[in-house]
């Protein structure tokens, strides 16, 4: 996670948004009662702080990705809506709360996330540690997505979340190699890599994610899902990036849907368990389907001999 600093100016004119990239007003009873929960827990859900497109359909269903440790990050990545800044202290509380909230919501999977503490000795892990378990604790038949930040590649940090035992560990990559420096600033590629790696060696089922239409290259978005491969990640996410205001990057292109297509047919090619990739997806988008083993390589199999004939 990151925030607004440090970011490109916005050009002159920006890219009209296609179509498909129309998003529906979040509405209805099960929205209302998802915010209501957050809101008096006192919760942040990167739903909000993200500006996730996603937002009305996941609320929607009654379902939200939590963002613990805080809403201010201490890394400064040129796509990201969480504001930069000096965190505040550490509230030791807040693992009990978040797993209060989702009892409460009567989830069957959540997803938790957080903005990089990076002032922090255990970079947060601590309360990450203490906040899986006590998810776990409260919501026995609760499966759980973590997505962390890469705790600057520490494994001490990182073998907290696993020894906490969530049932799927992401971390993203967010863009290809080359431009790594300018979207996200603090952090490195290769680094990101080394964690997902060592998450996969320790047993932990893996995901990551990128965004197009920043000016990376298909040959370059190809070569990151290689890369990712190589690593064994499971699973992985690819979606349009969408500029959350004029101190952040331009948006360069805006993908069509049968090119996210593409990606989709490649990744399963390369042997990815699961690949969620269309012009709206994010990276906890149907997270659900992403825990267990083999659902999407069988929905791509069914759809190829469907589409066959």
């Amino acid at each position: 996670m990151s925030g607004v600093c440090g970011t490109s100016p916005e050009p002159a004119q920006r890219i009209k948004k296609p179509d498909w990239l129309r998003v529906k007003l979040p509405i209805g009873e099960s929205y209302k009662n998802v915010r209501s929960l957050v809101d008096t827990h006192k919760l942040h859900t990167i739903c909000e702080s993200g500006n996730c497109p996603n937002m009305g359909e996941c609320w929607g269903a009654g379902t939200a990705t939590f963002m613990i440790l805080g809403n201010i990050c201490t890394r400064s990545c040129g796509f990201c809506a969480v504001a930069t800044g000096k965190p505040e202290a550490v509230d030791w509380d807040e693992p009990q709360r978040v797993a209060e909230a989702i009892h409460l919501m009567k989830v069957k999977h959540a997803v938790i996330t957080s903005v990089d503490r990076d002032e922090l000795k255990d970079g947060g892990s601590i309360i990450w540690y203490n906040t899986i378990k006590a998810v776990k604790a409260l919501n026995a038949g609760t499966t759980l997505e973590t997505l962390i930040p890469d705790f600057k590649g520490e494994k001490e940090n990182i073998q907290r979340i696993i020894d906490a035992a969530p049932e799927v560990v992401s971390h993203n990559v967010e863009t290809v190699e080359r431009m790594t420096k300018q979207v996200r600033i603090q952090a490195k590629y290769w680094r990101s890599m080394e964690v997902l790696k060592y998450l996969k060696e320790k047993g932990m089922r893996t995901k990551s994610g990128i965004m197009l239409g920043l000016g990376e290259t298909k040959e370059e978005v190809l070569q990151t899902m290689r890369d990712l491969r190589a690593n064994n990640v499971d699973v992985i996410t690819l979606g349009q990036y969408l500029q959350p205001t004029g101190r952040h990057l331009p948006v360069l292109r805006f993908v069509h849907p049968d090119e996210f297509a593409e990606y989709t047919a490649a990744g399963y090619d390369m042997g990815f368990d699961y690949v969620e990739s269309g012009p709206l997806v994010r990276s906890s988008y149907h997270s659900e389907r992403h825990v267990f083993e083999g659902t999407g390589k069988k929905e791509w199999l069914k759809k190829k001999e469907i589409m066959a004939g």
